[in-house]
């Protein structure tokens, strides 16, 4: 069994008046009686490896960490190389990692720096808020790209990104930027689907700014394949971002992983780094640190867990309820149009149901009509959860 296995808390021993006591913002916002699944964080214990890596941190030493002048890889880039050849098969070279507080800070300066005032910057849509608006934020121009659904399965459309990339009703792009697996459709591409999007980066020299940050997060008869991992040539032109949010459930540690293939990026962000980005804590480093490289027993029996709830979504969503079953990440897609609950859904299953869901239009115009729902909590409490939707809506 795997390290950390052992000390692993039964999540159906956590109930709801527990949960809402804690003082995170997943809890904190919902009202009395209300039962939160919007924000992307789980409600399950937190691995034993993670917590006793900050304490020990906690009782020896808080001052000035012995890494702080470091560049070329920091104190993750061999943590990170390890775990990205053991999991996924990818060769990353520890010396090309960088830290920063998170994914959307990571993405905002390689872009800064990577890419100049009015370029286009390419991404698919539904996207996780506050991508697109970042991008537009920075001065470069976002040129979304829908995902489709067909066939029963959410698509890229590959002559569209095309399209968009080569400036056909707008400005050309210089960068791409590819959230694998998707928030918020729970997508994990094929490598035919990667190899033609990494030939049109190929073919347009594109900047390839990936979010990898489910990548721990994929279900059975699914594989994640890291883009930079296709050939050396596009892991020259391929910034991977990721952290522990999602899988360790350490969004409030602030750390995320730059692994930044591009050379003139990575030097222009060695010239920066410590003047204008700030520095990640030594807690989040030995959090992440921790979560790499002693919480893979814990992380097993959660992915037990969330496939187990996915299937009991998929068995008691209502009928009019469109989902497509999320081939990674512990959340689902909620399709509503059907059900006739006007232009924002969530705001009906909030007072019918007192379920508080995510927004689909907060994901762009392609979210109109549908909410997010996260599954990652205690068996009885999604049970809960689903009977009050159903409720709701006279199910």
């Amino acid at each position: 069994m795997s390290a950390g296995a052992a000390e692993w808390t039964d999540p159906d021993s956590l109930d709801i008046a527990t949960l809402s006591r804690r003082d995170g913002e997943k809890w904190a916002v919902a009202k009395d009686g209300v039962l939160p699944a919007w924000v992307a964080d789980m409600d399950f214990p937190i691995a034993p490896a993670i917590r006793e890596a900050v304490l020990r941190r906690v009782d020896t030493d808080l001052g000035y960490p012995a890494w702080y002048d470091m560049s070329e890889g920091g104190p993750l880039g061999e943590v990170f190389a390890r775990r990205m050849h053991r999991r996924h098969g990818f060769a990353a070279d520890p010396t090309h990692v960088r830290l920063f507080t998170d994914i959307n800070q990571a993405m905002q300066v390689v872009l800064q720096l990577g890419t100049a005032p009015g370029d286009g910057v390419a991404l698919h849509t539904p996207v996780c808020p506050p991508f697109e608006q970042t991008i537009g934020k920075l001065g470069r121009v976002p040129r979304t790209v829908p995902i489709r659904l067909r066939e029963g399965e959410w698509r890229i459309d590959i002559d569209r990104l095309r399209d968009e990339v080569m400036g056909r009703q707008g400005p050309p792009c210089r960068a791409l930027f590819l959230v694998n697996p998707h928030n918020p459709t729970g997508r994990v591409l094929r490598r035919d689907e990667l190899l033609e999007i990494a030939a049109l980066a190929v073919e347009h020299d594109l900047l390839v700014v990936v979010d990898e940050v489910h990548a721990d997060l994929v279900h059975p008869g699914h594989r994640h394949i890291p883009f930079a991992s296709l050939s050396d040539e596009i892991a020259e032109r391929t910034v991977t971002l990721t952290s522990g949010s999602k899988t360790f459930n350490l969004a409030g540690v602030r750390c995320a992983v730059a692994h930044i293939g591009v050379k003139a990026v990575r030097e222009a962000v060695d010239d920066h780094q410590g003047l204008l980005f700030g520095q990640v804590s030594a807690l989040a480093v030995d959090a992440l640190k921790a979560a790499w490289t002693g919480a893979d027993g814990w992380l097993d029996q959660v992915m037990t867990v969330l496939r187990r709830n996915r299937d009991t979504v998929a068995e008691h969503l209502p009928p009019q309820v469109g989902c497509v079953l999320p081939e990674a990440t512990y959340l689902a897609w909620l399709d509503c149009r059907a059900l006739g609950l006007g232009e924002e859904p969530s705001d009906f299953f909030a007072r019918e149901a007192k379920v508080l869901l995510m927004p689909g239009s907060l994901f762009g115009s392609e979210g109109e009509g549908f909410v997010r729902l996260n599954f990652a909590t205690p068996p009885p409490v999604l049970a809960e959860l689903l009977r009050r939707i159903r409720g709701a809506l006279g199910c």
